[in-house]
């Protein structure tokens, strides 16, 4: 059996949802997922009725906004993440989003086929907070193949 790259990213949120601050983030959720379910590797994202996780909590904390899903590899995810409609997102992060002072983003391999938990998530982001990026939890910087082996890469800074 082989295995798929998990990934969970959380964000503290400035504002609450509906607010007329998160307007532009709220309103191109649709168009950035869409990018990311035709994307290449793309295997499955957390969602709810609505299209998107937004109203999924994480942490018992209602200021944190999840984001989970499963790629095919590293490469894809990182394709995505950098490449795409996502990146003109990312780089107004600091309009919507507190400024992070402790991991908020976790990669790990399941098996093919698996789809995480919010539980599982944080687990992940716990570890990788307690122990840096290892096997078990890592980050798209300092990665790790399904063995165990590390790479590391240099990423684009947005």
């Amino acid at each position: 059996m082989g295995y798929e790259l998990a990934q969970v990213n959380i964000s503290r949120l400035l504002a609450p949802i509906d607010s007329p601050l998160l307007a532009d983030f709220v309103g191109a959720l649709d168009r950035v997922n869409a990018v990311a379910d035709t994307a290449e590797g793309f295997v499955w994202r957390m969602q709810t009725e609505d299209g998107n996780a937004t109203a999924v909590q994480i942490f018992d904390d209602s200021w944190l906004i999840v984001n989970m899903s499963v790629w095919t590899s590293v490469e894809t995810l990182n394709s995505y993440v950098y490449d795409t409609a996502h990146r003109s997102i990312m780089r107004r992060r600091r309009e919507w989003f507190e400024k992070p002072v402790e991991a908020m983003t976790a990669l790990w391999w399941v098996r093919a086929g698996h789809r995480p938990t919010v539980a599982e998530a944080e687990e992940r982001l716990t570890y990788l907070r307690g122990h840096g990026p290892t096997p078990y939890a890592f980050t798209l910087r300092h990665t790790f193949n399904p063995t165990g082996d590390a790479t590391t890469r240099d990423l684009i800074e947005c």
